[in-house]
């Protein structure tokens, strides 16, 4: 559990820095103190389900990402490998639809 937590608070700073937010500006979005927001990034406090959506939803990311182990190109590879395949359906989609508007 230990080992998770760190990857979440390590996700959560570089996600919330990437973002240009101070944990003041986090917090104010997500509704909660920035002693709140620091305790967490000091992993002296651990937020609910409800507010990592929150804080993902802030920082315009999948709540998933506050979990992915930095340390794992495994990981990365299979994002990209999700992104590549959703990416590849979108277009034949819209290839479909404008065949299919052309008949």
């Amino acid at each position: 559990m230990v080992k998770q937590q760190s990857i979440f608070v390590q996700n959560l700073r570089k996600h919330r820095r990437k973002s240009g937010f101070t944990q003041a500006q986090l917090a104010e979005k997500v509704n909660v103190s920035t002693h709140h927001i620091g305790m967490i990034e000091l992993s002296r406090t651990n937020p609910t389900l409800e507010l990592v959506d929150r804080i993902a939803e802030a920082l315009n990311i999948k709540t998933y990402e506050l979990f992915i182990d930095p340390l794992s190109p495994n990981v990365e590879l299979e994002r990209l490998r999700y992104e590549i395949r959703d990416d590849m359906k979108k277009l034949l989609d819209e290839t479909l639809e404008k065949v299919q508007t052309c008949k």
